[in-house]
């Protein structure tokens, strides 16, 4: 790897994709976190045919959501410390379970509060499968260059499954069953998760394994640029409900429910392409920078979407938007690096997720309730308050997303260490 810095040259996708043994992990992380895009999108559907209401849809995805910010740490704390495979076996057998329940629930016309209650284990079991993805780029680079390719390639990933998810649901729900996009995720659930389980020699190493881990051992949430990192991601989360819950909406309200999987396809369509782009440019200007200016654009364009009232500028904005979000996104994965030791980064990796799925969570309750009291436009203005208080938070607290002490001292090889830069 230190040949590579030497020269100059720009390590990429293709470098990243010869590192030994990833491919073992990726395939299968890849058909296991396709359900994650699925889920929201899947209860609102199918809890909106069943109870007429936006907002009760909304209010039951929020629970699954909010549910799984609360846990989801508690599943990274656990994984960093016992193995990722004794965390995912009983828990995608419980969101199978627990799904399968929601949805019976849902369609025997259960009240609001037993979907509530089946909706909290739903959230609480979802496998945590990003993170657990890069964790183990993590454990495999150990501080290299390639780091920032690898938090790109992820990303990447990530948005694709929600070009993919939401398709796949909407079609699920609207041309064969409301309830087929629900099963579809418990399904694909149940198969991914346990067979990246399976892949046993590329976790990595756990603190009940390795001394040095356990000496270690802290909080990630501890570390104040985590803090910072989790109100940020708590904006794009909400960008996610918001889009997700009012173009459903407004698809519904011009007569064109079939658009809408194809609406948030073209929003997650501009994030894999930023995601693409990100990864591929060697930049001069740290990750933290980067998440400044990245999420002050994106702040902007959301500020535009409750003004839209077509399909074509609703698509070319919402694509826009798309494109703002992977840069923040992969900036603020990439600080973890610097900032987390290696005993909590699974579980720093969990509260950026939790802290998207909160903010999502919030903003799909919020959202609903709007667009079923003020139309669909109404719904919009929900990612304009998320991104605008969370870039406020990131203005006034950036220096906390510095390493302290001068700089984290970063692994680059047997004999190599070279200070990580961040700005």
């Amino acid at each position: 790897m230190a040949s590579t810095v030497a020269s100059g040259r720009r390590p990429g996708y293709g470098q990243l994709l010869r590192t030994p043994g990833v491919w073992t992990f990726l395939l299968p992380g890849f058909a296991a976190r396709q359900p994650f895009a699925m889920l929201t999108i899947g209860i609102v559907l199918l809890v909106q045919h069943t109870t007429g209401s936006y907002g009760s849809a909304g209010a039951v995805a929020a629970v699954t959501g909010v549910s799984m910010a609360l846990f989801a740490p508690q599943s990274g704390r656990l994984a960093d410390r016992f193995g990722q495979r004794a965390v995912l076996l009983p828990g995608v057998l419980v969101h199978t379970v627990s799904v399968a329940s929601l949805t019976a629930l849902a369609l025997a016309g259960a009240p609001l509060w037993a979907l509530f209650a089946a909706a909290v284990p739903t959230g609480a079991s979802v496998p945590q499968i990003g993170p657990m993805v890069r964790a183990r780029w993590a454990a495999r680079l150990q501080g290299s260059p390639l780091m920032q390719t690898a938090a790109a390639f992820e990303s990447v990933t990530d948005e694709f499954t929600f070009v993919v998810g939401p398709v796949l649901a909407t079609a699920l729900c609207t041309g064969v069953h409301p309830a087929a996009g629900l099963i579809a995720e418990a399904a694909l659930t149940l198969a991914g998760g346990l067979l990246f389980a399976a892949q046993r020699r590329t976790q990595p190493a756990h603190g009940h394994q390795s001394a040095e881990l356990r000496a270690e051992r802290t909080s990630a949430l501890s570390v104040p640029g985590v803090r910072v990192l989790a109100v940020a991601f708590l904006g794009i989360g909400a960008v996610f409900g918001g889009m997700q819950v009012s173009l459903t909406a407004f698809t519904e309200e011009i007569g064109q429910p079939g658009m809408n999987g194809l609406l948030y396809g073209l929003f997650a369509a501009g994030n894999m392409l930023a995601g693409i782009t990100v990864g591929a440019v060697a930049w001069k200007s740290g990750p933290r920078r980067r998440l400044v200016v990245g999420y002050a654009a994106l702040t902007v364009a959301a500020s535009l979407l409750w003004t839209v009232n077509s399909v074509a500028l609703l698509g070319t904005l919402g694509l826009v938007v798309g494109l703002f979000i992977a840069p923040a996104l992969i900036s603020g994965y990439t600080l973890v690096e610097s900032l987390v030791p290696a005993s909590a980064r699974t579980e720093a990796f969990t509260w950026l997720t939790g802290a998207v799925a909160l903010g999502q969570a919030a903003a799909v309750t919020a959202a609903g309730r709007l667009a079923d009291g003020y139309g669909a436009s109404a719904g919009f203005v929900v990612p304009l308050v998320g991104t605008g208080l969370a870039l406020a938070t990131l203005l006034t607290l950036r220096s906390r997303l510095a390493p302290t002490a001068g700089g984290r001292v970063a692994a680059r090889g047997i004999g190599h260490r070279v200070p990580v830069t961040v700005d």
